[in-house]
């Protein structure tokens, strides 16, 4: 009889502990990206381009080469990566405040043009590392520390939904939405990261998944009312599915 399998640390993992707030689903995405690419690739095999947020020290925790880019300019930089490198697997990992605000256009353009790359974009609602600050994707009605009787589209316009807008281009081969708040959904997003990052594989252009995330500490929760907060309130306004795919 064959022995157990042990859920063990994934090779594209270092040993280094995450310095997430309890509850911050941060921790299970990357456990999820190490896995993909560890099924699929050596770790020689793959760049991944660090964002400014609270995954700035995504170059610690992933056990590859990584970059770190200047705040919002990971896109580019994955571009500059992917053309001298077309051989390597190229991904970025961004939050809601690097890609969705200041990296809105390197991030659209990037899309635009259809380069062979991966983001993995985690949209949380807030800007997490910061204070909590209302970020382009916090939620009608959300209290933070920058809108503390709640955001309102009259004072402070509506929620930028990105998939939605970039899947209106040409440019990219796969845009989907998932989130990690559940056991379902967690296995759900595997699923996708691995598409995204088979995509590149087989050169067929930019990727982005979108994930659901949380944040406990600054929305003032605890993890289990965080994970209730995203099936309750964040997945009606951004709904999970694949918005496209060629």
């Amino acid at each position: 009889m064959a022995a157990p399998a042990i859920y063990g640390r994934p090779k594209f993992l270092t040993d280094a502990p995450f310095h997430y707030c309890p509850g911050c689903t941060h921790g299970i995405v990357h456990r999820l990206i190490a896995e993909v690419l560890g099924e699929k690739f050596e770790q020689d095999e793959v760049i991944g381009v660090a964002p400014v947020g609270c995954a700035v020290f995504a170059y610690n925790y992933f056990n590859c080469d990584m970059f770190e880019a200047a705040h919002g300019r990971a896109p580019a930089v994955a571009t500059g990566i992917k053309r001298a490198q077309p051989d390597k697997i190229v991904f970025t990992y961004q939050g809601d405040g690097d890609l969705a605000s200041i990296g809105m256009a390197e991030t659209v353009h990037a899309a635009a043009r259809g380069e062979n790359i991966t983001i993995i974009f985690i949209n949380n609602g807030i800007y997490g590392m910061t204070g909590g600050q209302m970020a382009p994707t916090t939620l009608i009605g959300e209290k933070t520390s920058t809108s503390p009787f709640g955001r309102t589209a009259a004072a402070n316009g509506n929620p930028i939904h990105v998939s939605e807008m970039l899947a209106t281009l040409n440019g990219p081969s796969l845009i989907a939405r998932v989130s990690v708040h559940d056991v379902k959904n967690v296995l759900n997003a595997k699923k996708l990261i691995a598409k995204a990052f088979q995509n590149q594989a087989d050169g067929k252009g930019f990727s982005l998944i979108e994930v659901l995330s949380t944040c406990p500490t600054n929305w003032g929760k605890s993890p289990l009312e965080a994970l209730q907060f995203v099936s309750e309130r964040m997945i009606p306004e951004y709904p999970l599915g694949t918005l496209k795919e060629v």
